[in-house]
């Protein structure tokens, strides 16, 4: 049976090479792996903490090679960074046991470089490799949040991710449930989410009672939402593959839309490990003018003292507070309403007309919502 470490690293590799999601990958080692439980968390730990930290731990490394190792001997570094100076592993088990899974041509290499990086002090370049983003994520952030909380987020964001579980057993971040509970969904209401899939939402409001529609594009995701609704016996809940931008309903007939958008997810980074290698600065102009079309359909979907529920986990101010300063251009119909959810009230702060919930807040995502009445 391969160790924790082992199991750890061929599930990075498989990341970097491959390009692979590490959310896709963990699932699928850890059902062949035959660890037990303690050392599948311990494998769950190392992959997303190393994914996460990618940036400063290459940086921890690289002060003591000569050149660049090949992708296994690196991985293994990483891994042996990792336990040092995040797990606060002792140096002698941390380094005896990454030298055990590294390639044997490298085994020299990686006990010499791991000891002097058990040894050395840490005096960062910048605070985008200490925090382990992109500087254009730190740069934004900084930006639209200003310099103390956009790092106190950033900080937040490199801890490990909690789900709760709901009444129906569903694991789901505590943010996005607090997002259901805005909709304010009633028995017989008839709701439509517009950008449904996995269904963690869609299901949260079948569950109030109303009858559901999810709409979504991605046809693997609209079967995702059908496999959790079916697990959860969610009756009221239909499933239509389709565009929210365009979905084939008639106008005027929903008394509450939600639209929880595909945005850049950079609230969410604790929970998706790999997302802020994957981003790039120009997708959030281009989600932020997909959201507004899905809002536009919004608009036309909902029935009149009817309400949309918007949100996003994202912290930028296009794709919140900018949202928000065109929608009150673009739809004057639209009137926006206080957000009574005790929840959202406790943990988000004013943002616009709207409320954002902020990662070091209540140990959640990042999650913006504004809620409107036509």
């Amino acid at each position: 049976m391969p160790s924790a470490r082992a199991v750890a690293r061929d599930a990075l590799v498989r990341i970097e090479r491959d390009g692979a999601y590490a959310n896709l990958v963990l699932p699928s080692v850890l059902g062949r792996c035959g660890l037990d439980e303690r050392d599948r968390g311990f494998v769950t730990e190392l992959v997303y903490g190393v994914t996460r930290m990618r940036r400063a731990l290459d940086w921890l490394v690289d002060r003591f090679v000569n050149r660049d190792p090949d992708l296994a001997t690196r991985t293994v570094l990483r891994l042996g960074a990792y336990q040092l100076v995040w797990l606060g592993t002792p140096a002698h088990a941390a380094v005896s046991a990454t030298v055990a899974v590294a390639p044997p041509r490298t085994k020299g290499l990686v006990n010499a470089v791991l000891r002097r990086v058990s040894e050395a002090g840490r005096d960062w370049p910048d605070e985008a490799t200490r925090l382990s983003y992109p500087d254009w994520v730190i740069d934004r952030l900084r930006t639209d949040l200003g310099p103390e909380v956009a790092v106190a987020a950033l900080e937040s964001m490199n801890e490990s991710a909690t789900a709760v579980e709901r009444e129906d057993g569903y694991r789901q971040d505590t943010a996005s449930q607090w997002v259901t509970e805005a909709v304010g969904a009633t028995a017989g209401q008839v709701v439509v989410d517009l950008c449904a899939g996995p269904g963690g939402k869609a299901t949260g409001l079948a569950a109030a009672g109303a009858s559901v529609l999810a709409v979504e594009l991605h046809r693997a995701r609209a079967g995702l939402v059908r496999d959790n609704a079916r697990a959860l016996h969610a009756a009221h809940l239909q499933v239509v593959a389709a565009d929210g931008r365009t979905p084939p309903l008639r106008p005027g007939r929903a008394d509450r839309v939600l639209v929880d958008a595909p945005c850049s997810g950079l609230g969410s980074l604790r929970r998706r490990a790999d997302a802020r290698w994957r981003v790039a600065p120009g997708d959030v102009d281009r989600l932020a003018q997909l959201q507004r079309q899905l809002l536009d359909s919004a608009a036309q979907l909902v029935a009149p003292c009817g309400e949309i529920v918007y949100s996003t986990c994202t912290l930028t101010a296009a794709e919140t507070s900018s949202i928000d300063s065109w929608l009150a251009d673009a739809h004057p119909e639209l009137a926006a309403q206080p957000i009574d959810t005790e929840a959202l009230v406790g943990a988000g702060v004013e943002h616009g007309r709207g409320r954002l919930v902020l990662p070091q807040a209540a140990g959640t995502d990042g999650m913006f919502v504004l809620r409107l009445r036509r």
